[in-house]
């Protein structure tokens, strides 16, 4: 008999991302893989290997820009939900996320074998009560349950982030080395101010980089502003790609890349899926044991601020330390080891997590 299993994990592209080697050891084993996600994720979703079908449902205890409540999006997820008729559904999901709404949704379905990650008594919600310690990778999180759940990854398999990526048109010349400067975030508490990226713009294209400044289609004011440096000596130059690439070109671009900086967001997994050094500017808002970039060469950059942990998505604190503090120098000097300048190997050091 073939195996239909429902996947969901329904917040951020990044999230997505970083459940796509517990995915892809589900779909090692079973015969087809439904991953329902939010549209905040429907993007990487679409990138994922394993992955057969998507859906997509905003989920009114996850997503973090509420509207009234309409019942109607939730009774017709229940009734596709119940024509899929899955044999098993596994919730992902951060510490802070209960998974038990969906799991009464997956019920409502006629779901009969569900399991998810729960500190809260799940009663009949959940067939498999997976328990883990909060302090782990998000990947490391999502592996757990599944094997709770019966699955692991098959041999071969490293457990790296991966994606299908587009093709997209490189940003410079072909053949020409280039830096991605990725200043925006889905939370906003998590970005280095426009202004510090605009200064790391210009002094890397005075060293004479290329660099190639990346955002989504609402964030082409902000890369305008970042990439406005002048040309630089020696071949230095900047690129603005503002709302000019898909996620899968975002991708592309990405994997051409000689090291991305960026913050605490969806497009530092990317980078990581396909390989490309992180320079992070890691906002400690959540602890980074959780959301580093995984098993990719990378720089973490943060100051200790008393308020570290905060989950604030503005920060309260004027200036902003925990970030905005960060000396230019010390971005670029680690922009140094991940990818120096004259082309060399870079520097095994950075940390690969």
């Amino acid at each position: 008999m073939s195996r239909h299993v429902l996947l969901a994990r329904l917040d951020n592209d990044g999230d997505v991302l970083l459940t796509g080697p517990a995915i892809r050891a589900v779909a090692a084993a079973a015969d087809r893989v439904t991953l329902l996600c939010g549209p905040r994720g429907a993007a990487a979703a679409a990138l994922l290997p394993g992955v057969d079908d998507v859906i997509v449902h905003r989920a009114e205890w996850i997503d973090p820009d509420p509207v009234p409540f309409d019942p109607a999006p939730t009774l017709a997820l229940v009734e596709r939900l119940r024509a899929l008729a899955p044999e098993e559904a596994i919730v992902f999901g951060s510490f802070h996320q209960s998974p038990l709404p969906l799991a009464l949704i997956l019920r409502l379905a006629g779901v009969p074998l569900i399991g998810a990650t729960s500190v809260d008594f799940p009663g009949t919600l959940l067939d498999v009560r997976h328990a883990i310690d909060d302090d782990v990778h998000e990947v490391e999180r999502a592996l757990d349950l599944v094997d709770a759940c019966g699955y692991a990854l098959p041999p071969g398999d490293d457990g790296r982030l991966r994606v299908r990526r587009g093709d997209p048109e490189p940003p410079f010349a072909a053949g020409r080395p280039y830096l991605v400067m990725h200043p925006g975030a889905s939370v906003p508490a998590r970005a280095w101010a426009p202004e510090r990226c605009a200064e790391l713009v210009a002094a890397l294209v005075a060293q004479g980089r290329r660099v190639a400044v990346t955002g989504a289609p609402g964030e082409r004011e902000l890369t305008a502003f970042v990439a406005a440096a002048p040309a630089g000596e020696d071949g230095g130059a900047v690129r603005d790609l503002g709302g000019t690439t898909s996620f899968a070109e975002l991708a592309g671009v990405l994997a051409g890349a000689d090291a991305i900086v960026v913050g605490n967001t969806g497009p530092a997994h990317l980078a990581a899926a396909v390989g490309t050094p992180v320079v992070s500017l890691f906002a400690p808002t959540v602890p980074p044991v959780r959301w580093r970039p995984w098993q990719v060469p990378h720089e973490l950059l943060s100051i200790d601020v008393p308020c570290a942990g905060c989950r604030e998505r503005t920060c309260p604190v004027a200036g902003h330390p925990c970030i905005d503090a960060l000396p230019l120098d010390a971005v670029l000097d680690a922009v140094e080891r991940l990818a120096p300048a004259a082309g060399g190997p870079a520097r095994r050091s950075a940390v690969l997590a």
